[in-house]
């Protein structure tokens, strides 16, 4: 009775997975990608067939608990209740399929990891942003958000020393420079026809400071919309590339001596449908002054890995200190100025990057902003200089993954958002991720990073 009745969902598809299943296949499509954010920061996910498509969108494909405890060398982490007993499902968003235009033949879905009765796990990072938007929205606010990155534009080439590959850039044009547009037009032009193909509106775009650094950015959305946006981003960035023959790395520093690639998120918080830091009220405030009071415990997951604390630096535009001020790059909290008389106001945070798993650390942030305002916390005057010109007057953020762990750790607001086997699985995975990087030298973190992020 029971395979009966599964047969007959299967064949007759409620209207929703109908226009799925016929896009999938009016668009050629093969396989769709099921993908979602795990605990390292890595996109992983598994593929369905077309033929299996329908099915597939009730029961997720199945998947090892274990995978949630792995690192970004790939080492499986020693957590109770994810090991090689045990098993969960990734489920897709149908309201998230995309067509991969890089990989002809290919879609993709942002997935939850769900228990096989279908409630949500407790380890699953997408369903970590639901809540805390679900918290917001108790609150009455609903948050604006988007992910500003910037990339390495170059070739994966081998180490002429015998050493592990090394990504060499494709020019070295200066920052801004009309050359640098020329240099990387094919490129560019393949990516925003790309990102515009599933959804993601292109905002701007241009050549950065470091060679072969690009940024384009993309418009704001719920803050659910921008992390998915953000992971099919990372995906598109390195597979347009790809099909290019060329190399693509969102690494927070690929390159030693050069400059860094942020992943600056932009927020904005809204109530009855307007823009609540455009009022005169306090929420801008004690926004403000929440993201400051957890901004070292928030580095763990805003700057997720061990590469980003090189790119975390003073006078390097990463906001390296825990202040805010109005269109201070140097701030670790940016007061955006509105662009022309509609323009709305939002703040951006500057220590960000795109090794992050985004839906922690957009939830973390949620939650940070969150304490702030139910206890009205103070941001202190803002800065209107450069604080690394202040000796000993501003608090530097951590130095290092495990500095910033260790905040984590001792930030009680942000562990119990978390909750118990999300932060024990979290903290030994990029625990496990410090302890390899220490014993190891600088080309082999630059090599690794460079090659997954």
């Amino acid at each position: 009775m029971r395979d009966r009745l599964t047969a007959t969902k299967v064949n007759q598809p409620d209207p929703h997975v109908r226009r799925i299943l016929e896009r999938a296949e009016l668009e050629g499509v093969e396989l769709i990608r099921f993908l979602y954010a795990d605990h390292g920061g890595v996109i992983r996910g598994k593929a369905a067939s077309r033929s299996r498509l329908a099915e597939r969108l009730t029961t997720g494909i199945g998947h090892t608990v274990a995978m949630m405890a792995m690192n970004m060398l790939d080492q499986l982490q020693d957590v109770e209740h994810m090991g090689p007993v045990g098993e969960v499902r990734i489920v897709p968003d149908p309201s998230t399929y995309v067509p991969l235009p890089y990989a002809p033949g290919a879609a993709a879905m942002l997935s939850d990891l769900r228990r096989q009765d279908g409630s949500a796990w407790d380890a699953c990072s997408r369903t970590f942003l639901k809540d805390a938007i679900e918290a917001l929205a108790a609150e009455g606010y609903t948050l604006m958000a988007a992910f500003e990155p910037e990339f390495t534009l170059g070739r994966r080439l081998p180490d002429p020393s015998g050493g592990p590959d090394r990504v060499v850039p494709i020019d070295d044009t200066l920052c801004y420079a009309g050359t640098g547009f020329d240099t990387a037009h094919d490129y560019a032009i393949k990516l925003i026809r790309a990102l515009e193909t599933q959804g993601l509106r292109v905002e701007h775009y241009h050549p950065e400071l470091g060679p072969g650094q690009q940024e384009l950015s993309i418009r704001h959305a719920p803050a659910l919309r921008a992390a998915d946006n953000h992971v099919l981003y990372r995906e598109t960035v390195r597979g347009v590339a790809m099909r290019m023959a060329m190399w693509a790395t969102l690494a927070p520093k690929p390159l030693p001596g050069e400059a860094g690639n942020g992943a600056h998120l932009h927020l904005s918080l809204w109530r009855d449908g307007r823009n609540v830091f455009a009022d005169d009220g306090d929420e801008l405030e004690c926004f403000v002054g929440g993201l400051l009071a957890h901004l070292p415990a928030l580095t763990a997951l805003t700057c997720g890995t061990v590469n980003s604390f090189r790119r975390l630096a003073p006078r390097s535009w990463a906001g390296a200190y825990a202040v805010h001020g109005p269109d201070n790059r140097e701030a670790a909290v940016r007061i955006c100025s509105p662009l022309g008389e509609s323009g709305e106001p939002n703040l951006e945070l500057k220590p960000s990057d795109s090794s992050a798993n985004p839906y922690l650390s957009l939830g973390a942030v949620i939650h940070a902003g969150l304490d702030g305002l139910r206890r009205k916390l103070d941001p202190g005057e803002p800065v209107g200089v450069d604080p690394d010109t202040r000796p000993g007057r501003y608090r530097r953020l951590p130095t290092s993954l495990d500095e910033a762990l260790d905040a984590l750790e001792a930030d009680e607001v942000l562990m119990e958002a978390l909750g118990p086997l999300r932060r024990t699985a979290y903290l030994a995975v990029k625990r496990s991720e410090a302890a390899a990087f220490a014993t190891m030298d600088e080309a082999y973190e630059l090599f690794h990073h460079m090659k997954v992020f």
